[in-house]
C-alpha cells in the first residue's frame, strides 16, 4: 500500500537524473509505502530517454513517470503527477537537489498523524541561503500576506505535502510557480494548519534554475506573483474562492 506519493517535476534535468534517482533510492531506504512520480515536464533535452532507461532498473522500482509533451508550466507538471499518484498523502519537491528528497519523508513521519487526519499541510522553511535571497523571500512573503490577508512564509520553499482530500479544494490551481502560493492560500482560507519544517538549501550542481534563481528569474517571479495575488483578491471579492 502506498501511503506517500512524492511528485518530482523535471525540466531539462538530463545531467542530474541519475544522481536524483540514487538520492530518492537512499531516501526510501527500502520502504514500500512510498512512491516517486517523476514528471518529464516538456523537456527539450534527453530527460525522457534517460528517465525511461533508469526506470527499467529494478533498484528504482519505487518510481514511475509521466511524460508531458509540451511544457505548460511548473504547476501543470506537478498537477499531472498528482493525477496518477496513489498515496494517501501527496507531496512534491524539486528535481535539482537543492532540497533533499529525504526532507519529504522526514516531514511525513514527523506530521503523519495530522496529515492523515487532513488537519494540516506541511511545507519547508529554507535554511542556509544567502542574505539577498533571504531578504527577497521575506519581502515577498510580507507583501503577499498583507495583500491576501493571511500569514504566508517562504512561499516557494519545498516540500509541499497534504492529504489527498485536500486536492478537492484545489479547483482553480494555476499552472505556473503560483501553485505554491495557491496551496498555502487555500489551506489558510480553509482553516487548515500549515506546519513548517526546516530544510537545508543546497547549491544547485547541474543545469540552471527554472524559477527565481537569477535576477531575471526573480523579476519574472515577482511580476507573476503580484499578478496572481490580484487575481486572488478579485476572486475573494466576487466570492469565487
Amino acid at each position: 500500500m502506498i501511503n506517500l506519493s512524492i511528485i518530482v517535476p523535471c525540466y531539462n534535468e538530463a545531467d542530474s537524473l541519475e544522481r536524483l534517482f540514487n538520492c530518492c533510492k537512499e531516501s526510501c531506504n527500502n520502504r514500500t509505502d512510498i512512491e516517486f512520480v517523476f514528471v518529464n515536464n516538456g523537456s527539450t533535452d534527453s530527460t525522457q530517454e534517460i528517465m525511461d532507461g533508469l526506470l527499467t532498473n529494478k533498484e528504482y522500482s519505487f518510481g514511475k513517470s509521466v511524460h508531458v509533451k509540451i511544457n505548460k508550466g511548473y504547476g501543470y507538471g506537478i498537477l499531472q503527477g498528482l493525477a496518477i499518484a496513489n498515496g494517501e498523502i501527496l507531496s512534491w519537491t524539486h528535481a535539482d537537489l537543492q532540497t533533499d528528497p529525504k526532507d519529504v519523508i522526514r516531514g511525513y513521519d514527523l506530521f503523519k498523524k495530522q496529515l492523515c487526519s487532513n488537519t494540516c499541510i506541511v511545507k519547508g522553511a529554507r535554511k542556509g541561503r544567502n542574505l539577498f535571497d533571504v531578504f527577497f523571500t521575506a519581502g515577498m512573503s510580507i507583501i503577499a500576506s498583507i495583500l491576501l490577508g493571511t500569514k504566508l512564509n517562504d512561499i516557494n520553499a519545498q516540500p509541499k505535502m497534504f492529504h489527498k482530500e485536500f486536492m478537492k479544494l484545489l479547483k482553480n490551481a494555476p499552472h505556473d510557480f503560483s501553485l505554491d502560493l495557491y496551496v498555502l492560500y487555500t489551506a489558510a482560507r480553509s482553516g487548515i494548519t500549515c506546519q513548517e519544517m526546516s530544510v537545508y538549501f543546497n547549491k544547485r550542481e547541474f543545469g540552471t534554475a527554472k524559477g527565481g534563481g537569477t535576477l531575471k528569474g526573480k523579476f519574472n517571479l515577482i511580476k507573476r506573483t503580484f499578478s496572481y495575488i490580484f487575481e486572488l483578491r478579485q476572486a475573494i471579492t466576487k466570492g469565487i474562492r
